[in-house]
């Protein structure tokens, strides 16, 4: 078996970075998926994410093989929530969460389950950093990431809208790490 491990994304990265997004890009595109098309993320949406010590690489074998940025601040788009609620849990009494955001991993390794590992890891350094609770979205029309999340033991809580985006429906998930 492969080494695998994470480790916090260093400036140097960018470029690594920005082309595991590209790919994903692609992914989405040829779903015909509007996730991710356009400018967004841009390298200096990326850049703040490494500066603010907020994005993860997986590695393996010692390459970069994935992508995700953990936020520790409140996600200003999952204030409104739609066709369902976010859930409390007594181990969070605060209601403070991080949220995975930008993840993806490289075109060689899909369909190897890295993403798993991938998320429990990031649940690991979630729980390290003194959160109990994760959130997530993807694109209404992803169904692939959904699977991921839902396998990853995330809940599904509802419909968020981009930026109140009537046109940028995300599905959104949490998890409590108990």
């Amino acid at each position: 078996m492969t080494t695998l491990f994470i480790r916090q994304a260093r400036l140097q990265d960018v470029d690594s970075i920005t082309a595991l997004i590209n790919s994903g890009k692609k992914l989405l595109a040829a779903d015909g998926i509007p996730q991710w098309q356009g400018n967004y993320p841009a390298s200096e949406t990326i850049t703040t994410d490494i500066s603010n010590q907020s994005t993860y690489l997986l590695l393996a074998a010692g390459k970069i093989s994935g992508t995700a940025t953990l936020l520790q601040t409140a996600e200003p788009n999952y204030h409104k929530i739609y066709a369902g609620k976010w859930q409390t849990a007594p181990t969070n009494p605060t209601g403070k969460y991080a949220t995975i955001h930008r993840i993806t991993v490289a075109p060689q390794y899909r369909g190897q389950h890295l993403s798993d590992f991938f998320f429990s890891n990031l649940f690991s350094e979630a729980f390290r950093l003194g959160f109990r609770e994760l959130r997530i979205d993807t694109h209404a029309e992803n169904t692939r990431m959904q699977h991921i999340i839902e396998k990853a033991g995330f809940t599904y809580a509802g419909i968020v809208y981009l930026n109140d985006d009537p046109h940028d429906q995300r599905r959104v998930y949490q998890i409590f790490l108990e």
